[in-house]
């Protein structure tokens, strides 16, 4: 049975999930004076587990720093980022000494991210709902309703101006939406170099996908790329023999690695909710766009939506009015479309083995490295997206 909704006094904000968008989300609203209210189906101790490793820009740092929320001595820095493809010849370094930046981004363990925003947030007051499920959402003229069902089987509405949705995947049932099947799987581990990896980053094309190599600690965490029948075989390998194919399969020459661990997959596609807004409602990370991991931008565009929402919506005035949503697309639309659009062209014009792409794309790698202007455009975009426009 529901219980009573509350609507004498609607908050300006419901988000859906206390992840570390959400939690993001959550403390940007608030320091703009809006009232929140977070909700998550989990408990507290399993947003806290979250076994994902972040790669976050600097412009991300910057971000998360001015809401009180790095998580300091937890992340890893990158100086330099080594782009090159196997079998041919090409490659480009960029490096944080060309930016004045203190690095060009970082690595971290998204459990120390969440728990950095959720002390940032407690310390704010923002109320976190735990263990509640949101099971509906229904937008009304001056407000949205969300129905929410507790641990215990308890049901109750709330009610807000604008609804954020912040966990789960594009939803192709209810929204018109843009599909590409990669028919990639991303193997994830954590492996340690022989020798210290000077805070170096690679990425690696090869004709299956690329390979990154992300420096975490004293190890790198691996994104390995590969097609689904490769992964079965590659499932069944012991850690060892896996280790000497991701050797091989990476090359020998740059970085020599020992003892891999910790071994993750998922299947890799781009999904993309033409609209990212609807009546009352906005969705946003993996809920408005999932991407392919190559170049590590998906919760950086994600972190930058959340940022310009709390914007856009400003201190005042009606959260969910459908002028300021249309303001907050037009104001996204450049850099969603940037990075998506970027991403996807990377996966697909270096996902194979043809003869004529590859010459290309070592005149490519090769003209990133000899002209500093055209570097300097991708680097920074990569770092702080369309912001770092023109």
């Amino acid at each position: 049975m529901l219980t009573p909704s509350d609507t004498a006094s609607p908050v300006d904000v419901a988000i859906v999930g206390a992840g570390p968008l959400g939690l993001a989300l959550a403390l940007a609203l608030s320091r703009n004076g809006r009232r929140v209210h977070v909700f998550d189906a989990r408990n507290a101790e399993q947003t806290r587990r979250d076994a994902r490793v972040l790669a976050l820009s600097h412009g991300s740092r910057q971000l998360l720093h001015s809401l009180g929320a790095w998580p300091e001595g937890g992340a890893t820095h990158i100086d330099t980022i080594h782009v090159s493809q196997r079998g041919a010849l090409g490659r480009t370094l960029i490096r944080s000494s060309e930016y004045g930046v203190p690095a060009l981004g970082y690595v971290a363990p998204a459990s120390l991210l969440v728990e950095a925003l959720a002390a940032a947030a407690a310390h704010a007051g923002i109320q976190i709902d735990y263990d509640t499920r949101v099971t509906g959402i229904d937008p009304g003229t001056d407000d949205v309703s969300l129905e929410l069902t507790a641990a215990d089987g308890t049901c109750r509405d709330v009610h807000a101006r604008l609804a954020a949705c912040c966990e789960g995947a594009v939803d192709t049932a209810t929204a018109r939406v843009f599909e590409r099947d990669y028919r990639q799987h991303a193997l994830l581990c954590r492996v340690t170099p022989r020798a210290p990896h000077g805070h170096v980053a690679f990425e690696r094309f090869t004709p299956d996908g690329p390979i990154a190599l992300l420096p975490l600690g004293a190890d790198y965490s691996v994104v390995w790329t590969v097609s689904p029948e490769r992964l079965a075989e590659l499932q069944q390998f012991d850690d060892d023999t896996l280790l000497a194919t991701l050797q091989g399969a990476f090359g020998g020459h740059r970085v020599s690695l020992t003892r891999l661990r910790d071994r993750a997959s998922f299947p890799l596609g781009l999904r993309v909710r033409h609209e990212p807004v609807g009546a009352r409602t906005v969705w946003l990370g993996n809920a408005a766009q999932t991407l392919h991991p190559v170049a590590g931008q998906g919760f950086n565009l994600a972190l930058r939506d959340a940022w310009e929402l709390a914007d856009e919506l400003g201190t005042t005035g009606d959260a969910g009015a459908a002028t300021t949503l249309a303001a907050y697309v037009r104001r996204r639309r450049v850099d969603r479309a940037g990075i998506i659009g970027f991403t996807d062209s990377l996966v697909r014009a270096f996902s194979t083995d043809n003869p004529l792409m590859k010459h290309l794309r070592g005149a490519g790698l090769l003209a990133l490295d000899i002209a500093p202007p055209l570097r300097h455009f991708v680097a920074k975009r990569m770092m702080f997206g369309a912001r770092a426009w023109p």
